[in-house]
């Protein structure tokens, strides 16, 4: 009797289940699987295992083994080091009744008035980058951040093959170098095109993160076109028009590629956005149709030759609403407003004006700053380009002749003021009258070079004398340099006491 009740319970218990689960199936609708239904309401993800579906076209998973093995062997592991130094902080100190009284014989160096001064030693530096070999005789394109100020550079294939490197050319206002080793007949990535990269295309980073060994990340692009201020912190002209991806990128890729899914290299991996100093969501490259003119000008002419529009500009955003009457601009204009024109540069003369509205560079649309100011850095002085813009609410073109920052065509060779690595403006003279002074030159932006190498000069610096002679403009603080190499720099600071001076020897920093 007890076997004949369990018997019946289970059979019970069975036939409720199974009558729930009809019940269940038959009027709960289907749920889709993880990706997209089919047009018979098939989940996709699943097709490949059903009968009946064999001839489904699928899109298998993406692999990037093939573009990583084309590109991985073209990335190098940059090494720098940056020697101790010696600086001097010359500070002509206001001397007082005993100094006068006694002398300088009594008080020593260290109270004399510009000739001495405290002496101390900058400790040496090691650090390590990434970078891409672009030849195969060992030219290598990186960030100028990586060799910046380096006194050796060791480049590391990935054949684990080690040589000595020196330094080409650099530009800081993009943030980019050539470098070159002696070797031959190298892997080199081939160049694609940062004008087809797409939001929302796979790319991968490739590089040396942490002093690995070479590390290959993956990620999608999330944005183009993106400024995010780095490089304006030490140049007033600094290019950013950056890519921006979520592959994972860290101190020590800097330099290194960013590669599309041929293995084609798209952009130079440069910076992060980052609250602690490490990856945290976003990595940015520069395009590399930018990178490209950058180098092809550095290996033909030694430096960058930079072309300019000739006008000031602004985002239409961020112009106060009180202003937007006085430039004359509808408040949906889509492009990079012109709030002033240069009198003798190329804008100038092509007719554009105050107020007017730059929409495209060679038919290619620019609604913003970083995109208008990368179309005009891929071209030199000399060059024609097409500018779209509005002028009310009239769409119109002209055609303008670039020029150099001196306001001609000429081909721009380095001098002594750009081995400074500073941005040298003439004093206006209502702005020298205002500190008490007759003129100067106003030292802004130290980035690369002899300032920040031999020095611990400031920003907001005023040259007033180099050596025993007057300084009131940039041009005369050249005409000296390029007489004198090593010299005295003296000069103030215009929220400091004092007068301060600074030795710079330009022997050893390039010829002119």
């Amino acid at each position: 009797m007890k076997f004949r009740q369990i018997a019946a319970t289970v059979l019970i218990s069975a036939a409720t289940a199974f009558a729930s689960v009809f019940v269940y199936s038959k009027f709960q609708p289907r749920q889709a699987g993880p990706y997209q239904n089919g047009s018979d309401n098939i989940p996709v993800n699943y097709t490949s295992y059903m009968p009946g579906t064999e001839h489904r076209n699928l899109t298998p998973p993406t692999d990037f083994s093939a573009a990583a093995k084309l590109a991985v062997p073209g990335v190098v592991h940059i090494k720098t080091k940056i020697n101790p130094r010696q600086v001097t902080n010359n500070l002509q100190r206001r001397r007082s009744v005993l100094e006068d009284l006694f002398g300088d014989d009594f008080f020593g160096d260290e109270f004399q008035g510009g000739g001495g001064g405290r002496k101390y030693y900058v400790p040496g530096q090691m650090a390590s980058g990434s970078g891409v070999l672009i030849s195969d005789d060992g030219y290598i394109v990186t960030n100028n951040h990586v060799v910046d100020d380096a006194d050796e550079i060791t480049v590391t294939l990935n054949d684990y093959k080690t040589y000595k490197a020196k330094v080409i050319g650099t530009d800081p206002n993009t943030d980019l170098a050539v470098i070159k080793i002696d070797a031959k007949n190298l892997p080199y990535l081939l160049y694609g095109s940062s004008d087809d990269v797409e939001i929302g295309q796979w790319v991968l980073a490739i590089g040396y993160p942490l002093n690995l060994e070479t590390t290959v990340t993956a990620g999608i692009v999330s944005a183009k076109a993106r400024s995010i201020g780095i490089n304006k912190q030490a140049k007033r002209n600094a290019i950013e028009s950056f890519i921006q991806t979520d592959a994972a990128v860290n101190q020590g890729n800097s330099g290194g590629a960013l590669i599309n899914t041929a293995g084609e290299l798209i952009g130079i991996n440069s910076a992060i956005a980052s609250p602690t100093g490490a990856y945290a969501g976003y990595s940015y490259a520069i395009p590399v149709n930018l990178v490209k003119k950058v180098v092809n000008d550095i290996m033909k002419y030694g430096n960058v030759q930079r072309a300019y529009l000739g006008i000031r500009y602004q985002d239409p955003n961020a112009i106060p609403e009180e202003k937007w009457g006085e430039y004359g601009i509808r408040r949906d204009v889509n492009g990079v407003v012109v709030t002033d024109v240069v009198a003798s540069g190329a804008a100038a003369d092509a007719g554009i004006q105050k107020g007017d509205v730059i929409t495209g560079i060679n038919g290619i649309n620019t609604p913003s700053i970083p995109q208008m100011t990368e179309q005009i850095a891929r071209f030199k002085p000399g060059d024609k380009i097409s500018i779209n813009y509005l002028r009310g609410d009239k769409a119109r073109t002209a055609n303008a002749v670039l020029k150099n920052i001196d306001g001609n065509t000429n081909i721009v060779k380095a001098t002594v003021i750009d081995a400074l690595g500073a941005d040298l403006v003439t004093l206006e003279k209502s702005d020298a009258a205002k500190i008490g002074i007759r003129g100067g030159v106003y030292v802004d932006n130290i980035s690369s070079g002899v300032l920040k190498k031999q020095t611990n000069m400031k920003p907001s610096f005023i040259i007033m004398k180099a050596g025993d002679q007057a300084v009131t403009s940039v041009e005369q603080l050249r005409g000296i340099l390029e007489k004198q190499k090593k010299v005295q720099l003296e000069g103030v600071y215009p929220e400091l006491n004092g007068v301060y001076y600074y030795n710079i020897d330009l022997t050893n920093s390039t010829d002119f």
